[in-house]
C-alpha cells in the first residue's frame, strides 16, 4: 500500500472566499449539514461539498442567518484542503460554554486511509461581521460527526471514531491504528487545551459508528452507534474509562447518522427515523462502492423522552420523504429547537432546516408562532453528479 501523509498537514480557512467553484451555482453535491445558534440569535450551518460525491476535493461550506432562520448567506467560509486527493468531510459544529464557535472537521487522504484525522478552528468571537479562525489543530486520529457531551465532572468528550473494515469501506492505507477502530471517545479536562483518547466502546454491525453520548440521571453514561441493524448502545460507569459490552438497544433505525441531546428541560430529544418502509440489504450494500445507496431513510422525526430515553411517546414528522437524512440539533434560548438535515445529497442537494419547540413535539403539529419544516437553508445548483 502506498501511504500519503498529506492528510496530517492543515487545510486553508478561507474567509468570504470569490472564487467560482465554491459559488451555489456551481457546486455539484453537498450534504452532511451541522448546526449552532449563538446566545444573539446567529445561525450556523455548515456541510460539505464539491464536484462529486464524497471524493478528494471535497471542502466545508459555511453559511450564517441573521435573521432568525429565514435567509442564509452563502460561503462566508470555506475549508479547503490544498491537496486534491484529500476532502474535508463529516463537519460539525459546536459552541463551547464560553461561546467560542468550534468548526470541527475531518481530513482524509481518498475515502478512507484507516487514520483520517478529527481538526478544529475556532472563532472567539462568532456574532462578529468578519469571522477570524484560530489556525487549523488536528486533535484526534478518525472521524468526529456529532457534537462533544460536557458531563458533570466538567470534563469534555469528543466521540471520535476510525471506521472498522467490516463497515463496508475497506481503507486503502494501513497506518498502525487497526487497535482504534471502534468508537472511541477523546477527552479534555481542561477546556479544549488538551485531547487525550479516554476509552473505546465495541458495539456488534457497527456501521461509519456516527455515534454520540448522553449522561444518564444517574451520571452513567450512554453511548448510541449506528449499526447495520439499528442502533447499538454501551454504558459507562466510570466517566467514559471503560464500557459495557456493546448491544442492539431499542430504538430502531435505517443505519443512518441520528442525533441525541438533554434539553434544558431535563427531557431527551431524539432526532431519527420512525416507522420508516424499508430496511437495508447488508449483502447488497457490501457490494457497492464507498458512496452507497441507503434505503429505509424516510419519515425523519423529532421525538422527546420523559423517562431518560427509555420511551420516546411525543413524536413531531418533520419530513416524510426519503433520503431527508443527518439530522443534527441545537436548543436555543428563546426555547426553539433548530434542527437541520440533508436532502438528496446528488439530485435535490437540498440542506434544510425545521424550527420548532417542545410543545411543537408533545402536541404533534406546529403550533409555535415561528414554527416551521422544510425550510431550505441551501441548495447546490450546478450540474449534478449523476451518471
Amino acid at each position: 500500500m502506498n501511504l500519503s501523509n498529506s492528510a496530517l498537514t492543515p487545510a486553508n480557512v478561507l474567509v468570504n472566499p470569490v472564487d467560482n467553484r465554491f459559488r451555489d451555482v456551481n457546486r455539484r453535491w453537498q450534504g452532511v449539514p451541522s448546526i449552532e445558534v449563538t446566545a444573539k440569535g446567529r445561525i450556523f450551518v455548515d456541510f460539505f461539498s464539491g464536484d462529486g460525491a464524497e471524493i478528494g476535493g471535497n471542502f466545508l461550506v459555511l453559511c450564517v442567518s441573521d435573521d432568525k432562520g429565514h435567509t442564509f448567506k452563502s460561503c462566508v467560509t470555506v475549508v479547503e484542503h490544498p491537496d486534491p486527493e484529500c476532502r474535508i468531510y463529516d463537519p460539525c459544529l459546536w459552541l463551547s460554554p464560553k461561546g467560542e464557535l468550534w468548526m470541527i472537521y475531518n481530513q482524509v487522504h481518498g475515502f478512507n486511509d484507516c487514520r483520517s484525522g478529527v481538526w478544529a478552528v475556532i472563532c472567539k468571537h462568532p456574532d462578529t461581521d468578519t469571522l477570524v479562525w484560530t489556525t487549523p489543530r488536528r486533535i484526534a486520529n478518525g472521524i468526529m460527526i456529532n457534537k462533544p457531551t460536557i458531563i458533570s465532572t466538567g470534563d469534555w468528550l469528543f466521540p471520535c471514531a476510525i471506521w472498522r473494515d467490516e463497515c463496508g469501506a475497506f481503507p486503502t492505507e494501513r497506518h498502525g491504528l487497526e487497535k482504534e477502530q471502534f468508537s472511541n471517545i477523546y477527552a479534555s479536562s481542561d477546556q479544549g487545551k488538551t485531547f487525550r483518547l479516554r476509552g473505546s466502546a465495541d458495539i456488534p454491525n457497527r456501521s461509519f459508528d456516527e455515534h454520540m453520548v448522553v449522561e444518564k440521571e444517574d451520571k452513567s453514561l450512554w453511548m448510541l452507534v449506528r449499526t447495520f441493524d439499528g442502533i447499538g448502545e454501551s454504558f459507562s460507569y466510570d466517566e467514559g474509562y471503560t464500557w459495557t459490552e456493546g448491544k442492539k438497544s431499542h430504538i430502531d433505525g435505517p443505519c443512518s447518522r441520528f442525533h441525541i441531546r438533554r434539553l434544558k428541560s431535563g427531557r431527551l430529544l431524539m432526532v431519527n427515523h420512525l416507522n420508516f418502509d424499508e430496511k437495508i440489504d447488508l449483502s447488497n450494500i457490501m457490494q457497492q462502492g464507498n458512496v452507497k445507496a441507503w434505503k429505509g431513510r424516510s419519515h425523519l422525526t423529532a421525538m422527546l423522552s420523559e423517562d431518560d430515553g427509555k420511551t420516546w411517546p411525543h413524536t413531531l414528522l418533520l419530513d416524510e420523504r426519503n433520503e431527508a437524512a443527518y439530522p443534527d440539533a441545537k436548543e436555543c434560548e428563546d426555547g426553539y429547537i433548530y434542527i437541520t438535515y440533508d436532502w438528496e445529497r446528488v439530485r435535490q442537494r437540498e440542506i434544510l432546516l425545521a424550527k420548532i419547540t417542545e410543545e411543537d413535539i408533545i402536541c404533534g403539529k406546529i403550533k409555535s408562532r415561528d414554527g416551521m419544516i422544510k425550510h431550505i437553508v441551501n441548495k447546490a445548483k450546478g450540474q449534478p453528479d449523476v451518471s
